[in-house]
């Protein structure tokens, strides 16, 4: 969690000729949906470029940005959003001076992320040696060229390395903002982003990018029942085959139909529901971890501690701790 704070967490994003509108706007929409109880924003977000004037998109027409690289030096977060032809094709591995000016001025410290091939950027200068990251699935065997120091996991929709994160393709910004809001302010609030501006609250980061089948024709065969069938039931055991129960197909017929739809195996899929509903139940009651074990239908505290540790990183007293009670009225104001 972000420390408090006089003033909200300050986002700057760098945009370059060819930028995306779509991967701007992302960051401009997500973070700045973000408040707490009292309905402060917990974000400002700026945009800058190499210096303040007109930046081509990758589309026809350009954005006027006010701000030249030296926001960057007050930055608490900094986003380098795509810009293709510039990170895959005119550098070719090597580190624009422009870039090479604008990165030196960010302060130590300051968590730095990209979207999709925006990494590009960040491996060129250094920031992803030796670390794990990820691209737009298209971009990986470029990116594997140029940059065999980095560790590239091309089938995930982010990465978090702590300071340094990476996402793939345009659309997982999204995913990569809400996890970032998350991390800094909890469940409560980035579900209140999500609902807010309409999108999926969770996607976890090892979901894969590319779904051949990411929405199913009205007149295929979905697992949508089954799905929402867990959902009302995360308390009670679930096994394949009551899952395909609920379509009345063979464990075989599901699974695949399932991963063609999701991007991932049932069971880790409901294991990832089941850690989200306990940061809820975590940060909005008072239950014993036990209890709210059994409520998520891991059984046991010990089994909510070992996954919930896998998924969050902390244990669930450490989260409590962190989120109890601040955000316990923005999930209220949230829910349905």
């Amino acid at each position: 969690m972000l420390p408090l704070s006089e003033r909200p967490h300050r986002v700057v994003v760098l945009v370059r000729d060819g930028i995306m509108p779509l991967e701007l706007g992302i960051v401009h929409q997500i973070f700045g949906a973000a408040e707490n109880v009292d309905g402060k924003k917990l974000y400002s977000v700026v945009t800058c470029a190499f210096s303040p004037g007109g930046v081509q998109t990758d589309a026809d027409f350009i954005v006027h940005v006010a701000h030249g690289a030296e926001a960057l030096a007050e930055a608490d977060t900094v986003i380098v959003p795509a810009a293709h032809i510039a990170d895959e094709t005119e550098t070719e591995g090597r580190l624009d001076a422009r870039l090479a000016d604008a990165f030196a001025r960010i302060r130590p410290g300051t968590r730095v992320a990209s979207i999709c091939t925006g990494s590009f950027a960040l491996a060129a200068a250094g920031f992803l040696d030796g670390r794990s990251a990820t691209t737009h699935w298209r971009s990986v065997d470029n990116f594997r060229r140029l940059y065999p120091a980095v560790h590239l996991d091309p089938d995930v929709l982010y990465v978090d390395e702590g300071e340094v994160l990476t996402s793939a393709g345009e659309a997982a910004g999204i995913d990569l903002c809400l996890h970032m809001v998350r991390q800094d302010h909890g469940s409560a609030v980035a579900n209140d982003v999500a609902r807010r501006t309409i999108v999926p609250p969770y996607r976890d980061g090892g979901q894969a990018q590319y779904i051949p089948m990411p929405v199913a024709p009205p007149s295929s065969p979905s697992t949508r029942n089954a799905r929402a069938w867990v959902l009302r039931n995360l308390h009670r055991p679930v096994s394949l085959r009551a899952l395909a129960d609920q379509e009345s197909v063979s464990v075989r017929t599901f699974t695949r139909r399932f991963h063609q739809e999701v991007g991932m195996p049932p069971l880790k899929w409901i294991k990832q529901q089941r850690v989200e509903r306990a940061r809820q139940l975590l940060e909005t009651t008072d239950l014993p971890v036990e209890a709210i074990a059994g409520q998520v239908g891991f059984g046991t505290a010990s089994s909510l501690r070992e996954h919930f540790g896998d998924m969050v990183g902390v244990s669930p007293r450490s989260y409590r701790k962190t989120f109890r009670g601040t955000n316990e009225a923005v999930l209220q104001k949230s829910s349905p």
